[in-house]
């Protein structure tokens, strides 16, 4: 009997197996009350469901400890800022001390992520507001840190013209909602839950327009930003669309993923975009053109031969 159910035991082992193509891999997200947390839990499902990979989505710091968790081998994907991604691949701004990471590589990007201002403080209605008051930039080296930097830069503003508080999502909300700061810069796809939360809690919550002659500027020195209109009543008492600037939420991989596993996972989400777009909103901006279009680093063999199906062709390496 013992003989009979170890080889049970094993049979079943075997079977679980194949049913996930014996692939596990790790995908780091970010911050629990941002967007990648709980968007990536959903993608995370359509994998495990559709392609035979057990994709499992953890919290992170977000999209520096993303690509160095890939790069360390303790992630096999992650969710990131088109930016960031952009710095590590030249080993430019948040990537200049550590050097170049060339060890991941783009699978699609997925959806906008806002360059969105949050204040409660109406004395704040535009950038150049936010001279001399308490503004959360994110922690130093982040992308949000220097997503706002590029902002202020292009505002005629320096770090030294505002009092930075180095915080996350999670800290700047309640650093708003108790009166500590005056401001802060959230890159999220909206809606953000942090914000939502904000905005449920405090009637004078507003998000600050990053427009005109900044978002001009601001586009022609970065070209991985641009123009986006938050909808209105993306937050409580947002009566009106806000126009603000981007950059592109992105899906990578390791790039020591095997092209089936890859090109399975890859299919797994596009294959399935109405059904996500039903558990999440930014699944609503799921397509194949914003999946390979506006992104700098080349693609994963597997993702660009899905991608070739579709009669679209990616840069690979």
């Amino acid at each position: 009997m013992k003989r009979v159910f170890s080889v049970l035991l094993v049979l079943v082992m075997l079977f679980s197996l194949a049913a996930c193509g014996g692939t596990t891999m790790t995908m780091g997200t970010g911050s629990p009350t941002g967007t990648y947390f709980a968007y990536g839990g959903i993608v995370g499902q359509y994998i495990t469901n559709n392609a035979g990979i057990k994709a499992n989505a953890v919290s992170t710091g977000g999209s520096k400890d993303n690509i160095q968790g890939i790069d360390s081998g303790d992630y096999q994907l992650g969710t990131v800022q088109s930016d960031v991604m952009h710095y590590a691949w030249n080993g430019t701004r948040s990537f200049e001390s550590d050097g170049k990471i060339a060890s991941f590589r783009t699978v699609a990007g997925l959806y906008a992520e806002a360059v969105q201002l949050v204040t409660v403080n109406a004395d704040i209605q535009s950038v150049s507001d936010l001279k001399g008051k308490k503004v959360s930039i994110g922690a130093p080296g982040s992308g949000v840190y220097f997503n706002a930097v590029d902002v202020l830069t292009a505002a005629g503003l320096t770090v030294e013209d505002i009092q930075p508080q180095y915080q996350n999502f999670d800290e700047s909300a309640d650093a708003l909602k108790d009166g500590k700061i005056d401001a802060a810069f959230i890159v999220a796809g909206a809606p953000t839950p942090a914000i939502t939360e904000l905005s449920m809690t405090n009637a004078n919550t507003r998000i600050v327009p990053i427009d005109g002659a900044i978002a001009e500027k601001l586009m022609k020195d970065n070209t991985f930003y641009s123009v986006y209109k938050i909808p209105a009543e993306t937050y409580k008492n947002q009566a009106a669309e806000i126009a603000t600037v981007t950059v592109k939420a992105t899906l990578i991989v390791s790039a020591d993923a095997s092209e089936d596993d890859v090109y399975k996972l890859t299919a797994a989400i596009f294959d399935n975009m109405e059904a996500i777009a039903k558990e999440h909103a930014k699944g609503a901006e799921l397509s194949l053109e914003n999946a390979t279009e506006g992104l700098t680093v080349p693609f994963h063999a597997g993702a660009a031969k899905y991608f070739k199906e579709k009669g679209i062709d990616v840069a690979v390496q």
